[in-house]
């Protein structure tokens, strides 16, 4: 299971891109479907983010655990600031799944919550990039297309949380009517 060197991955880093967009693309509906089918309007909350715990257990810890294991990793020396960037990236993924269970929980719907967070995550991505890295960058040669499409992030997302299709609502009681089929025609 030894990882095959960057250069020649070719465009195999598009493909494992696309397994986050589905995952992640899912990941609000499946946890909004979650929460409501713990039935428990005070815990459920509560209850599917600690599912969410046990989901992340199983494949962030026993999944890697077992690729190192397999590799015969060596477990004596982590450096620090390895670890310890890690860690903060768990904890900014978890709060962020928490924050999104206590957004349905304020009557957010999973359309538009997930629809401002993956198009305020993009931005917040390159600001937080922009941050770390701005002593290898020269900000006079940083084209404004890049600025553009922070904004038309922005602009999508809120687009996509006005304008969203929603479910007709039913007329109280209007009887549901099926189409009229067609009758055969008499044989002789």
């Amino acid at each position: 299971m030894n990882s095959a060197p960057a250069a020649s991955a070719g465009n195999t880093w598009l493909a494992f891109t696309l397994i986050t967009v589905v995952s992640w693309g899912v990941y609000g509906i499946l946890l909004h479907k979650g929460q409501v089918g713990m039935a428990d309007p005070v815990n459920g909350r509560m209850k599917a983010f600690l599912f969410v715990g046990i989901a992340y257990f199983l494949t962030a810890v026993l999944a890697p655990l077992a690729v190192l294991i397999y590799n015969r990793a060596a477990f004596s020396h982590y450096e620090s600031a390895g670890w310890q960037w890690s860690l903060i990236a768990g904890i900014a993924g978890a709060i962020g799944a928490f924050g999104t269970l206590l957004a349905f929980g304020a009557k957010g719907k999973p359309p538009e919550v997930m629809a401002i967070v993956f198009a305020g995550a993009p931005v917040i991505n390159a600001l937080i990039s922009l941050v770390i890295t701005r002593h290898e960058i020269d900000f006079s040669a940083v084209s404004w297309k890049f600025y553009l499409g922070m904004a038309l992030a922005l602009a999508g997302g809120g687009l996509v949380t006005l304008y969203k299709p929603s479910p007709t609502p039913k007329k109280p009681g209007a009887a549901q009517v099926s189409p009229a089929r067609p009758t055969a025609a008499p044989t002789s």
